[in-house]
């Protein structure tokens, strides 16, 4: 008989197919050591993380994800941890969407271990397999994370916008328009963003926030002055604030330059997972560990490469008040 994990990893690969920001709180509301005021960014490493084949290592990546679960929440059990996630998405009835980043192509897009990973806690959590659901921009972006679509409800579905279509009403945040994905609008009642930690040509850093440009039919207008303020507006809106829930940053392998696409010559590998709420905190964190990285390797930081993420202080502005972009006001947690 076949374990879940295998039936879950044969569903992504294809072999198996059956046929107003809302903070969930988690770090505050059950941790007891959680610094009032302060948002909470938990950075797991394992430097044995990536398996001979240069790939992560399954069972390494869910407890990988286990130690950064319980750090983030406080609670020890894992299964019990995602209970609780899942609680503050609307219950396990209610479908739950995992948004990956497949942009970059294969080599520089969201890992299929970590959706895997993801996956496997919320079915324990006691989610239905056909109520979740992984998503990106179209089936390209989704086949380059190593998935298979699927639409089947009778087991983990899979796929994008081009197959959900966009609604037809246009909506409209500050400068910016955009018309959103179905799956977003219609389909989840909660999100759990998977991004993948990148270097980004025109806006300096491509996490959290930026992972949004995959929920929209254009994207592409929101890049003019570096993303900025674009990136801020977008994550502004209510659908955005209201279903994003939780971040899982896959920044198991990284580029420090030359992104969002895929350069071998800039690859390196954090060996890490990045959790938490605050998107802007998290994209805050995440300049830091890029910049680090690039005077590591002889680079300038990318303030002086003349493109610093400067969404990430508008996000955090008193007009968008999407979060906590000052470091000393951000409580990092290294495991």
């Amino acid at each position: 008989m076949k374990s879940r994990r295998e039936f879950l990893k044969e569903a992504a690969t294809g072999a198996a197919l059956l046929g107003a920001q809302s903070k969930l709180g988690l770090a505050s509301m059950l941790d007891q050591h959680a610094e009032a005021g302060k948002p909470k960014v938990v950075i797991a490493r394992d430097a044995a993380l990536m398996g001979k084949d240069g790939k992560p290592d399954e069972k390494r990546v869910l407890a990988l994800l286990d130690r950064a679960i319980a750090t983030y929440t406080g609670i020890d059990n894992p299964v019990d941890a995602w209970k609780k996630i899942v609680q503050q998405g609307g219950g396990k009835d209610k479908v739950i969407g995992l948004k990956t980043n497949g942009l970059g192509g294969r080599g520089i897009s969201t890992h299929l271990a970590l959706v895997l990973a993801v996956a496997d806690r919320l079915h324990h959590a006691g989610v239905e397999m056909g109520n979740i659901l992984v998503w990106d921009r179209n089936a390209r972006d989704l086949e380059a994370c190593g998935l298979t679509i699927n639409t089947d409800r009778t087991w983990m579905r899979c796929y994008g916008s081009d197959t959900s279509g966009f609604e037809d009403q246009v909506e409209t945040w500050g400068s910016s328009h955009a018309r959103f994905s179905r799956i977003l609008t219609r389909e989840c009642t909660m999100v759990i963003n998977l991004p993948i930690l990148k270097d980004h040509s025109m806006a300096g850093v491509t996490f959290a926030m930026k992972n949004m440009y995959g929920v929209v039919e254009r994207p592409q207008d929101l890049h003019a002055g570096g993303c900025n303020p674009g990136v801020a507006d977008l994550n502004a809106f209510p659908v955005i604030r209201e279903k994003i829930k939780l971040t899982i940053g896959d920044a198991m392998t990284s580029v420090y330059e030359g992104g969002p696409g895929f350069h071998p010559e800039h690859l390196w590998q954090p060996n890490a997972l990045i959790v938490g709420e605050d998107r802007v905190a998290i994209d805050q964190t995440a300049w830091g560990i890029l910049d680090r990285k690039r005077v590591e390797v002889g680079l300038p930081k990318l303030a002086n490469a003349g493109r610093p993420p400067r969404y990430i202080a508008t996000a955090a502005d008193a007009a968008h008040r999407l979060g906590v972009n000052d470091p000393k006001r951000i409580n990092v947690v290294e495991i």
